[in-house]
């Protein structure tokens, strides 16, 4: 059985159970709401519950067991007709339809639940195994301290992730220089002092930059920024001559996480009670002094929920870098060099017919496993930060 039959005949079997158990029970009530339990529809959706819930169960044991097909489906079929059978033959006027209908629903929701929480365990546990079997082949010490980025399949590899950590950070803390005061700035202007129909034109265009692929930031970066850097700044300061650099990915990287910190900025602070605004107005503080003392203060956790998802957003930056950073591995100050980050490595290391088993490609694991205790540091330290803030606000 195809699988469009398959849907057509659940969906078919669940809208018959609907209709079946609903008019069941109306039928044995003699159409008397009164003398039902629950309402007629809560009937039609306990029926469906139980005519599709073993069915799905037993195909769903089936397909992991590696026997999907048209004995699995035709075997889930007939146990849903006669899951539908004892549905119905349980819909009498007492039956307290309503509360398994909402034991149902929780079974849902507690399952959806299992599913993040399982999908992230399984996420970060493959990259702590993977990283285990790394450092089995490596040593911890180069791979943390060591200084030098070259992989070699052919011979002996250096593969420290200083060099990858110094431009991830490097190109993130440019990115957020830029992206934080430019969207608070204009989340401030929109909340505060933009008219409504000013408001309505600004807003959406901000939020478009948040709709466009980062591979057309990547390009804006190689075709535009890059060179425009290179003769008007680098090569007059004697910075630098390429059009890929740090500052480069930086600043494009800065203009696509506007968005993230206006909008939700603009949110929050739209969100700060109007009491706060008129109170500090009638102590006779101007409007600069309101935002700053009063609404800042008040819509903080929200600005830095903002920041933070910039923060995490530029972490795992990869097209843009790519394109307006190039892949040069090296510690400098210099803004004007390029360099690359932890995620252009992971793709690189990962990419072709390279050997799953060598160092040089289980490396991206620990550089993944490195990524993502770096993020969940992040969220940490702005959870305590912000926690701290009420508390003295408060």
């Amino acid at each position: 059985m195809s699988p469009f039959w398959l849907v057509t005949a659940v969906l078919a079997l669940a809208g018959a159970a609907y209709a079946l158990g609903r008019a069941r029970v109306l039928s044995a009530a003699a159409g008397d709401h009164r003398a039902l339990h629950s309402l007629p529809a809560h009937y039609g959706w306990a029926a469906v519950q139980m005519t599709l819930a073993p069915a799905l169960l037993l195909y769903l044991l089936l397909l992991l067991a590696g026997q999907a097909g048209p004995v699995a489906a035709a075997a889930a079929l007939a146990l849903a007709l006669g899951a539908l059978i004892w549905a119905l033959r349980r819909n009498t006027p007492d039956f307290r339809a309503r509360n398994a209908v909402e034991r149902g629903m929780m079974a849902v929701l507690i399952l959806a639940s299992t599913i993040a929480i399982a999908t992230t365990a399984g996420i970060v546990l493959s990259m702590l195994f993977e990283t285990r079997h790394f450092f089995t082949l490596y040593d911890w010490r180069e791979f943390f301290f060591s200084a030098i980025w070259a992989p070699q399949f052919q011979g002996r590899s250096q593969l420290g992730i200083l060099p990858l950590l110094w431009g991830t950070l490097y190109i993130s803390l440019i990115a957020l220089g830029f992206a934080v005061p430019v969207g608070l700035f204009a989340a401030i202007y929109m909340s505060e002092y933009a008219g409504r129909r000013m408001r309505a034109l600004v807003k959406p265009a901000l939020e478009i930059l948040a709709g466009i692929p980062t591979i057309v930031y990547g390009l804006f970066a190689l075709i535009t920024v890059g060179p425009l850097l290179r003769d008007w700044l680098a090569q007059p300061l004697g910075l630098g001559s390429s059009a890929s650099s740090v500052m480069t990915a930086g600043l494009v990287m800065g203009i696509m996480l506007i968005p993230f910190v206006s909008s939700l900025s603009d949110d929050i602070i739209s969100q700060v009670p109007q009491s706060l605004r008129d109170g500090a107005f009638a102590l006779g503080a101007t409007r600069s002094e309101t935002i700053r003392q009063v609404i800042l203060p008040a819509a903080l956790p929200g600005i830095v929920g903002a920041v933070l998802l910039a923060a995490s957003r530029a972490i795992g930056e990869t097209m843009i870098v790519v394109l307006g950073a190039g892949a040069a591995a090296r510690l400098s100050l210099n803004p004007f060099e390029a360099m690359t980050t932890i995620t252009v490595k992971i793709v690189s290391q990962l990419t072709g017919d390279n050997d799953f088993a060598a160092p040089e490609t289980l490396v991206a694991f620990a550089l993944g496993l490195t990524l993502f205790v770096i993020t969940l540091g992040l969220n940490i330290a702005a959870l305590a930060i912000v926690r701290r803030y009420r508390e003295q606000y408060e």
